[in-house]
């Protein structure tokens, strides 16, 4: 398989040169496809001086060998007879190197048994990864794809509590002459183990808290998706720092397995805080206290404190998670809102009482609210805080709500294929309890896509209609306007809707919401968007929407995306001026 006697003659000129280094070689390879092209790239060891210096000496060498290397190369993919000939020419201080590649005729599987016994057979992962091995008859013998079948078999047999599993016959014969191989697998399962204990080690909770995050029941067959689910929800449960599951192989016997949890608590109290800034809100601060767990049985409690340009918030989160499958919590909290828009101002205490559950994947919350507070709307549309127009009120509701929220997407920080979806339904609990009547349904949802490689398309939309007795009674964040950063931007927050007979934007009894943005990513992290929203808060059936269109800068940056967006009006002899959007936040 050497270059022949000619191909030297030819070269001997050049290697009686002076022995001086050159910058390096430049491989080139012929007569196969891409996949084959690159094993032979990397299996000649000419292609590791393409930015080394190299003499005419070590090229006379390489060049030599590479024949050789290149039938090494190939044989792992089945062609066991490859072939390759070569052109070598000086150019300029570099050696140029074409190598033509003949595979020849590959080796195939011509036969193929995989064995195992009859208990682990019975398995649906071990069958289907069997059917994995089964698929490489009339297929080249490739040793990659021959060693990834063998090694799924091995896994599931594993993964599915045959521990002590073992490959007893593993034969690969090959035929060169007539370009086959025959495959013999067999596999000895061994009992199958089943669950015993699980043991919990340093543990800052009471016994038997932790038990209800496991997934299985002792006496369960053994399974590591199992192990891992229990370590996911172990993490996700934010009490621990270190969570390792480790099942106790050395202990196990008469075909049971007992599994050690080792863990290590975390931070106990968290203190956040630090300024922010939203065009929504304007600029602010914000700090919280959280307790990750406040006794022995895994209760939690979240306080926060934002005060900002046109928001101030102080809430409190009682929390008592109910571990399992549908990770259930009871959830009590309290809320003052002191909200200043361009459009109304209000001050409102809110107590909330709920339950949160996972429900046919849905994240489901059930719950009841009182709010109590004062407001004022309208004071968008008139001349002063005490023009005509100006609407005052008071008014307490008791009210439950429902919502149902679900989400998917590829990457939590910057999603390339993802949806989300949130329905929220409200309604009174009878005019005893509540200065009105009401009911309200709410839909939002967002859908992602790439296209092109580095664009992104991004559909959003809300709706939203309330049925009521008095209007009027009804707080500001219970009634529809449109405008700003996540809604129509443009537009300043809350700015849109219906108005009074003064004039003046009260809000409205409905809402419909659209938008389109385009996002191109020049690197990794930096990128643009342009967009176009519309939509409007209306009452009964007058709906005039508003249009704003704009471009954005879009930085992935280490703390999640940051949005910076210039909008303007369109179409809008009302309003006009360009207005500044930014928003940080996940995309979903």
């Amino acid at each position: 398989m050497r270059l022949n006697r000619r191909h030297g003659l030819l070269l001997l000129p050049w290697f009686l040169l002076p022995t001086a280094a050159h910058a390096g070689v430049v491989l080139r390879v012929d007569g196969v496809d891409e996949n084959l092209r690159g094993a032979v790239v990397a299996g000649v060891e000419l292609s590791q001086y393409s930015q080394r210096a190299v003499t005419a000496a070590q090229v006379r060498r390489l060049y030599e060998n590479a024949p050789d290397e290149v039938q090494a190369a190939l044989r792992p993919y089945g062609y066991y007879e490859a072939t390759a000939t070569g052109d070598l020419k000086q150019v300029g201080t570099d050696w140029e190197v074409t190598l033509h590649v003949v595979p020849g005729m590959p080796v195939k599987v011509t036969s193929v048994q995989a064995e195992v016994t009859d208990s682990a057979a019975k398995v649906p992962s071990v069958r289907r990864t069997l059917r994995g091995v089964e698929n490489l008859k009339d297929k080249p013998m490739n040793d990659g794809a021959y060693e990834g079948a063998r090694d799924a078999v091995s896994g599931a047999l594993t993964a599915t509590g045959f521990l002590d599993a073992r490959l007893v016959t593993h034969v690969v014969e090959v035929n060169r002459a007539e370009h086959s191989a025959v495959v013999r697998l067999k596999w000895e399962a061994g009992p199958r183990y089943r669950y015993g204990h699980v043991r919990f080690k340093n543990s800052q909770f009471r016994d038997g808290f932790l038990d209800r995050y496991v997934p299985f029941k002792s006496g369960d067959y053994f399974s590591q998706g199992q192990l891992l689910e229990l370590q996911q929800a172990l993490n996700g449960a934010d009490y621990f720092a270190v969570v390792n599951v480790i099942p106790d192989t050395d202990n196990a016997k008469e075909g049971t397995i007992d599994i050690d949890v080792e863990l290590a608590p975390a931070k106990r109290t968290i203190y956040t805080g630090g300024p922010f800034f939203g065009t929504d809100t304007g600029p602010g601060l914000r700090g919280g206290i959280e307790k990750r767990w406040v006794n022995d049985r895994g209760h939690k409690w979240k306080n926060e404190l934002v005060v900002a340009q046109r928001l101030k918030t102080l809430s409190t989160l009682y929390q008592i998670p109910m571990p399992g499958p549908n990770q259930r919590s009871f959830n009590f909290g309290a809320n003052f809102r002191d909200a200043n828009t361009v459009t109304s101002k209000s001050r409102t205490l809110q107590l909330v009482a709920n339950e949160t559950r996972l429900w046919h994947g849905w994240q489901r919350t059930i719950g009841i609210n009182a709010l109590s507070g004062t407001f004022t709307v309208g004071k968008r549309g008139g001349e002063g805080d005490n023009a005509e127009g100006l609407e005052r009120g008071r008014s307490t509701l008791l009210y439950p709500e429902i919502t149902l929220a679900r989400k998917s997407g590829d990457n939590p920080t910057f999603v390339r294929r993802g949806w989300s979806l949130t329905l929220t339904g409200r309604t009174t609990a009878g005019p005893l309890l509540s200065d009105a009547s009401f009911s309200q349904l709410i839909g939002d949802v967002k859908w992602i896509r790439s296209f092109w490689g580095s664009n992104r398309l991004i559909l959003r939309g809300s709706a939203g209609k309330i049925w009521t007795s008095d209007f009027s009674a009804l707080p500001p964040q219970l009634r529809f306007f449109a405008g700003g950063d996540r809604s129509v931007r443009g537009y300043d927050f809350e700015s849109i809707g219906p108005r009074n007979v003064y004039g003046r934007v009260i809000g409205g009894e409905g809402l419909l919401v659209g938008s389109t943005e385009v996002e191109h990513y020049f690197t990794r992290n930096w990128g643009m968007a342009a967009f176009v929203d519309a939509g409007n808060a209306f009452t009964g059936t007058d709906y005039s929407p508003r249009v704003g269109a704009g471009l954005g800068v879009r930085w992935l940056s280490p703390v999640g995306m940051i949005r910076v967006d210039v909008a303007v009006p369109v179409g809008d002899k009302n309003e006009h001026g360009v207005h500044l959007h930014v928003v940080i936040g996940p995309d979903l």
